[in-house]
């Protein structure tokens, strides 16, 4: 249908043939483009999936570093000593002003069973929140719940830490604020659904001998939740409130390039 004179038309038309007015793309293909690659990653979950290589590619490098040192079963444990070298969270650098640890830990995983069942968490989730919050919002609540997550890790407990669950617990938050902000059935159902969620991997931190990092994931938390509740869901494209996310994205995605710089800057000074 023709947004100016409301006449039926064809998808494919670029101008409508009553009253001349020129056309853009449907709303649907705004929201929903294709696929990247030939359907090789779907769009709904881009960003998601850009994440995940990030993640996998980091834990090659780590993996391919102790490897040279000699251990050769480093792809099932890394060594404390080169996820220090990596940037993983540790309290007195981080007191002392490597502040870009509270980004790079969030990027960095132990072994092979901590960043598979990371990357299964946050394929999952990530999908859903990508879906409904837009790939910009994702990736400031992904931010904001790594640096809280591993900020509050690092007043918490003076422990070596690394994963991607303090921003993974972000995104349940920014599920938890989904069902808040919906006062109806659907949301109560979306709320009490990712609190069990939350209590279930909290719970699971609790068991003995895992080393797991509650207070990173209770940041993470928090940090999802406050900013997906103060952001709202995805609106339509080319608004100014989508420009302004857009453009905080784009600022996390700076700071993170920036501290992967510093990273690389510091293992190389460093000796």
């Amino acid at each position: 249908m023709c947004p100016n004179c409301r006449a039926f038309i064809n998808s494919s038309d670029k101008v409508c043939q009553y009253c001349d007015f020129k056309l853009g793309a449907r709303a649907i293909d705004v929201r929903n483009p294709g696929d990247v690659l030939g359907g090789f990653i779907p769009h709904a979950r881009f960003t998601t999936v850009m994440i995940l290589m990030v993640n996998s590619a980091l834990f090659v490098a780590t993996v391919l570093s102790e490897m040279q040192q000699g251990r050769g079963d480093a792809v099932l444990s890394l060594s404390g000593r080169t996820l220090y070298q990596f940037g993983a969270k540790w309290t007195r650098d981080i007191i002392l002003g490597d502040w870009w640890r509270l980004v790079t830990a969030g990027f960095l995983h132990g072994g092979l069973l901590h960043i598979l069942m990371n990357s299964w968490a946050l394929m999952d989730l990530g999908a859903q929140v990508e879906e409904i919050y837009g790939s910009a919002r994702l990736l400031v609540f992904y931010f904001i719940a790594t640096v809280c997550g591993f900020f509050a890790s690092t007043f918490w407990s003076a422990s070596l830490s690394v994963g991607a669950s303090a921003g993974i617990f972000g995104l349940i938050g920014a599920m938890i604020a989904l069902g808040v902000r919906h006062n109806n059935p659907l949301g109560s159902a979306i709320r009490g659904l990712y609190i069990r969620w939350a209590i279930y991997g909290l719970l699971f931190g609790l068991l003995p001998g895992l080393q797991i990092d509650n207070a990173a994931h209770l940041g993470g938390l928090a940090g999802g939740f406050a900013t997906a509740y103060l952001s709202g869901e995805q609106g339509q494209p080319g608004t100014g409130k989508e420009k302004f996310w857009q453009a905080v994205a784009g600022v996390c995605l700076l700071i993170t390039a920036f501290c992967f710089l510093r990273m690389f800057l510091w293992m190389r000074f460093s000796g």
